[in-house]
């Protein structure tokens, strides 16, 4: 399977959360990241949402319909993310956008292969990491296949 996290754009700032929108910024992020996803991915990928506006704003820009699971909400606890692997199956694609901190920890957990207290590494608004994972005999494997940010993508 091939798992793309991708954080949110720039987004405004102040409560309520969920209710927070991108900026001006925000959307030219987001939408140099999508020109760029939708030129490399299947043409058969889902795309998954947290409730937030920014999540979905930025998700938007790949013109897909979005699944939104409210388990990929800002305040989401990163261990969730053993069971999301698992209602993916092995030939999908899933392009995943949420939040930090949990993002930077799924990374870390995906090339690490295992949790560590504080290790969460930093992902860039409208940064995405794109993972190839494999599940077999008990073994896990995944492969970085792009990690791009927002400055590379806006030269693009």
């Amino acid at each position: 399977m091939d798992i793309i996290l991708w954080r949110h754009a720039d987004a405004e700032y102040g409560p309520p959360d969920l209710q927070r929108r991108l900026t001006e910024k925000g959307h030219r992020q987001a939408e140099a990241a999508a020109k760029w996803l939708n030129r490399h991915l299947p043409a058969d990928y889902q795309v998954w949402a947290s409730e937030a506006a920014r999540s979905q704003e930025t998700a938007a820009y790949l013109g897909r319909r979005l699944i939104i699971r409210p388990e990929l909400n800002p305040e989401t606890d990163f261990r969730v993310f053993p069971a999301l692997l698992s209602a993916i199956g092995e030939q999908q694609t899933v392009v995943i956008t949420g939040h930090q901190p949990w993002i930077g920890a799924w990374c870390a957990y995906l090339l690490n292969g295992n949790w560590q207290a504080g290790l969460d590494w930093s992902v860039k608004k409208s940064g995405f990491w794109w993972f190839r994972y494999q599940q077999s005999e008990g073994y896990t494997h995944a492969k970085l296949v792009a990690a791009l940010t927002p400055a590379i993508l806006l030269a693009d």
